[in-house]
């Protein structure tokens, strides 16, 4: 799952919402390769039922699942994995209780917390939120600098946080970054799989730009038919 992951480029984080399910299907139509259920509020019970419904989708179009928080309604939802904040379960915890192919993601803001995350038995960091943002309030931007020092230490595939959407995907890329978390460019947008096929496809124009000798010849992976497991191995759909 690791070796997936890292072929990964688009990562839906999402709430509790009405059309749920349709609109995870419409991100995943454009370019989504892992989707996270991040819900705060919702019973235990309802929260399994939404995790289940995604997970189901999910298996289907052969993108991982992932829930937020809680490693024991991912083992009960059948999810791919777990991510965990710094104030959640410990990785080790949830490492026994979902087994060895699960997938286990941890936030990091600072290098303290990515140092930690480097000795833990977890299969890719976040890092940011690069700028303030809604979805984490109260807490300041790490900037770009924390970024790259993420990336330039883990060998781990690291996701960039905060505000991600096609305009400031470029100067991601220069900082390092190579995969890319999206809240409210997609929860926001009143058409999401073209939300979606836009920055996926700004992604991969500017990864493709970023390569040496990358540019013209290459056709970007957003553009192209079908992404399958995602990444550079498939585009967006």
């Amino acid at each position: 799952m690791s070796d997936r992951l890292a072929r990964c480029r688009l990562y839906l984080c999402t709430g509790e919402r009405p059309d749920l399910v349709e609109f995870v299907a419409a991100c995943v139509r454009g370019g989504v390769d892992v989707v996270q259920l991040r819900e705060k509020h919702l019973d235990d019970r309802a929260l399994l039922d939404r995790a289940q419904r995604l997970q189901a989708l999910c298996a289907g179009a052969g993108v991982p699942f992932i829930v937020n928080d809680r490693p024991d309604l991912a083992a009960r939802a059948g999810a791919d994995g777990v991510h965990l904040g710094q104030t959640d379960p410990a990785p080790s915890l949830a490492r026994e209780l979902l087994g060895p192919d699960a997938v286990i993601g941890r936030s990091t803001h600072a290098v303290a917390d990515l140092e930690r995350a480097l000795t833990e038995p977890v299969d890719y960091l976040s890092a940011g939120p690069v700028v303030p943002t809604p979805t984490k309030p109260g807490r300041a931007g790490t900037g770009t600098g924390y970024l790259s020092t993420a990336v330039e230490r883990s060998a781990l595939p690291v996701f960039v946080t905060g505000a991600v959407a096609p305009h400031n995907v470029g100067p991601l890329v220069a900082a390092g970054a190579r995969h890319f978390v999206a809240v409210r460019w997609l929860t926001e947008s009143s058409d999401p799989e073209g939300a979606a096929r836009a920055l996926r496809t700004a992604i991969e124009e500017c990864l493709r730009a970023a390569r040496p000798g990358g540019g013209a010849g290459e056709r970007s992976e957003g553009a192209r038919g079908g992404h399958g497991a995602g990444g550079e191995e498939g585009a967006a759909r």
